[in-house]
């Protein structure tokens, strides 16, 4: 039974990438890799100017995949009206309305620039189906929204948290981290989200992809333990001695010679296959700038078995 579900999966190749803050290009030529899908986890741009979703749109565009998805995060405000509009209200003197339209556009006007002409799909919050090119069918979860108590775009009161209705997705792709997982500031706090791990833990996709936490970068492959707890925490639900840790930013600063992407692989037949059976999550950290502010951090190019789409 297990070789017959195995036998009507698809291997699929996934680029991702976070916090590209206005690039145009990706450094190290990641660009050249083909892939099934991109998935850019958000950081779009540095201050929500439509001079910077443009430049991240050319780097989108650059991008060798037939299907290219992107999020929002906190420095997009100007994609989360309401907030927008908070922001402009709240000035402590009036803007001029020329040149708020000539670096931000109307409102809604940002999020327009990603349409079909483009080829690149901007992604709300919620589960989003897609049939892909290489016959497999791909469910992703997508939320933009982070813990905090600034007035940037997406986000909530840390102390209440956010409903995260993962339910049934392969992929989550949110721009922060949940707690616990390469969560870690160079501050040395945690900055991760309980709730979205919570959701994560009982949903348990194949994979949860993610930035935000620019010092984080990273990817781990975590083993559950086998029962959820009825308040999942990364203290609980994880099984350490049977999860590893694939790549780090400690490791990468010592690395000689900078690849393009860091690649990791998890479908049939490959040596450290990932169980579709609910057991297995591969978190990864795909922030490309460093806490530094400099595009220095590899995109991760990640393969996974995916079922076949209906005909």
């Amino acid at each position: 039974m297990a070789e017959s579900a195995a036998s009507m999966s698809v291997n699929t190749r996934f680029l991702l990438l976070s916090d590209t803050h206005g690039l145009s290009s990706l450094p190290h030529s990641a660009s050249i890799e083909y892939a099934d899908v991109v998935l850019h986890c958000g950081d779009l741009t540095k201050e929500s100017k439509l001079h910077e979703f443009k430049a991240s749109i050319q780097l989108l565009k650059s991008v060798n995949a037939p299907l290219k998805l992107v999020i929002a995060g906190n420095h997009d405000f100007s994609m989360d009206i309401p907030a927008f509009r908070k922001k402009v209200a709240e000035a402590p003197e009036p803007l001029d309305s020329g040149i708020l339209s000539k670096f931000y556009g109307s409102y809604g006007e940002a999020r327009q620039l990603f349409n079909e002409e483009t080829g690149i799909t901007f992604l709300d919050e919620g589960i989003h189906t897609f049939s892909l090119k290489n016959g497999a069918l791909l469910k992703v979860y997508s939320s933009p929204y982070t813990p905090s108590l600034g007035d940037w775009g997406f986000q909530y009161h840390p102390q209440y948290g956010h409903k995260f209705s993962i339910h049934d997705a392969d992929v989550v792709m949110t721009h922060g981290p949940p707690r616990g997982i390469m969560d870690y500031t160079y501050s040395g706090q945690r900055a991760g989200c309980p709730t979205l791990f919570e959701a994560v833990a009982r949903a348990r996709p194949q994979m949860h992809c993610f930035g935000h936490i620019h010092e984080g970068w990273g990817a781990k492959l975590v083993t559950w333990r086998p029962k959820a707890s009825a308040k999942p925490t990364h203290l609980t639900d994880i099984d350490n001695g049977k999860s590893t840790v694939i790549g780090k930013l400690s490791a990468l600063k010592y690395q000689e010679n900078i690849k393009p992407v860091s690649t990791t692989a998890y479908f049939r037949g490959d040596t450290h296959q990932l169980k579709r059976d609910g057991s297995q999550t591969l978190f990864v950290n795909c922030a490309i700038e460093d806490a530094n502010a400099l595009p220095t951090q590899q995109p991760w190019l990640v393969d996974l078995d995916l079922p076949l789409a209906p005909e």
